[in-house]
């Protein structure tokens, strides 16, 4: 269960970089835990999320169905937006 809720569905950020979101899909993901790829040169210099869920394992679990490596990833609570 969400802290904050609003009509965001946090599913649809899975993609997007933190600093594209909007105020209330920001506010939306408070609590959250996210999976973005750790940086490296190779990687895009501005981190996608790649998962949205309640837990790290959780976010891992939805990272290894898209066949992606967890390892390859950090895991983060987002915190409010203020």
């Amino acid at each position: 269960m969400a802290l904050i809720e609003t009509d965001v569905d946090v599913s649809k950020l899975v993609g997007r970089a933190m600093e594209s979101l909007k105020f209330r899909e920001r506010l939306a993901l408070t609590g959250k835990w996210i999976a973005m790829e750790i940086y490296t040169p190779q990687t895009l210099p501005l981190p996608r999320i790649q998962a949205v869920g309640d837990s790290p394992a959780d976010c891992a679990r939805q990272l290894a169905a898209r066949g992606l490596d967890p390892r390859r990833f950090e895991f983060s609570r987002v915190g409010p937006p203020y």
